[in-house]
């Protein structure tokens, strides 16, 4: 039997408790890596996806991380190379969303997002680059639709996303040919019952209006990561929008 595709490698995943980022975590646990995650207040949550990815045989840690924070952000990359002895792949989701209108959003609301949304992935990235050039690695961002599309009761969040998706562009001229540089933009994403209020009266209205006819999972989403995360290093600076086509609409 052959082994699996990531078997011997490591990942981290920012935002990897909860929701996306746990899904993620798994398939990459899977898929045969040993994973980490980071979290900033769901300490509960996280334990329970690290026993998740140990039950698959992985070795798995959950390092509490704000990825605006430079320090802990250090720290972060520090405990998962010590403890893996490297690291391959980094998805980094954490990420924060909000609705709000561009008419009376805030200055602290705006910078809020962006400090989470484009400035923790650049730290995050930044201080995983050695190693990750080390294992001829891979970044995957975690973007979104309404980077490429406007949307005005989250405009800030939108911003915030094309921001990413212009970062991964950057990103994967400047640290190839060592580490491909990639992004998941995904659509309306239907969580079940971890969605919010508003999430769960719009999910049946999305669907309509998807050409597939349903709402994205956090499994399509978790795929398309490991799409990035297993295929062609010559792959790399694409945004890979995963909306069952509702960007078309």
């Amino acid at each position: 039997m052959s082994a699996l595709p990531l078997t011997g490698k490591s990942a981290l995943v920012t935002g990897g408790a909860r929701r996306i980022g746990r899904a993620i975590a798994l398939a990459l646990a899977q898929a045969g890596a040993d994973v980490a995650i980071t979290f900033r207040t769901s300490q509960e949550a996280a334990a329970e996806a690290v026993a998740a990815s140990m039950a698959l045989g992985r070795s798995a840690l959950a390092i509490p991380c704000d990825v605006r924070s430079e320090p802990e952000v250090r720290e972060a990359i520090r405990q998962t190379v010590a403890t893996f002895g490297r690291l391959d792949i980094l998805v980094n989701n954490a990420a924060f969303f909000e609705t709000a209108p561009l008419e009376s959003l805030t200055l602290e609301r705006w910078d809020a997002v962006f400090e989470t949304n484009v400035r923790g992935p650049f730290l995050v990235s930044r201080e995983a680059l050695p190693h990750l050039r080390r294992t001829q690695g891979r970044i995957v961002h975690i973007g979104s639709l309404g980077g490429e599309h406007a949307w005005t009761g989250h405009a800030h969040y939108a911003a915030s996303k094309a921001a990413l998706h212009s970062l991964t562009r950057s990103m994967a001229k400047a640290f190839a040919p060592e580490v491909t540089v990639n992004c998941v933009a995904p659509g309306w994403i239907d969580l079940g019952e971890d969605r919010r209020e508003d999430e769960a009266a719009n999910a049946g209205r999305f669907a309509e209006r998807t050409p597939m006819r349903r709402n994205g999972t956090e499994d399509d989403v978790a795929q398309s990561v490991l799409f990035f995360a297993t295929g062609p290093s010559f792959i790399t600076g694409q945004i890979l929008t995963v909306d069952g086509g509702l960007g078309l609409v």
